[in-house]
């Protein structure tokens, strides 16, 4: 199973990673806390303190428009925001 499957890389993501050493990461959703720190330290060689897990729930949508109605929905999925130890730092951008 893939932990780890994306980082997120936003305006407020990348201030709190700036300001804070926090990193955010979209995870799989059957993934506990103890995995996903095991699976950030063995992917980018740092230490981590502090994980937190949010579940974002799935949406559905209505649009009405001149075709008729148009539904769409948007998947469930799980993010992940790590802590690191101080002096660490995760650089997404050395293999572009």
């Amino acid at each position: 199973m893939r932990i780890l499957i994306k980082p997120i890389i936003t305006e407020k993501a990348t201030n709190d990673s700036e300001l804070y050493n926090r990193y955010s990461f979209v995870v799989a959703l059957g993934a506990n806390k103890v995995e996903i720190k095991k699976a950030v330290e063995a992917s980018y060689g740092v230490s981590v303190e502090k994980v937190r897990t949010i579940v974002y729930p799935a949406k559905r949508t209505q649009k009405f428009t001149k075709k008729g109605v148009v539904s769409g929905s948007i998947g469930q999925y799980k993010k992940a925001i790590v802590q690191l130890s101080d002096g660490e730092a995760i650089d997404f951008y050395n293999n572009i």
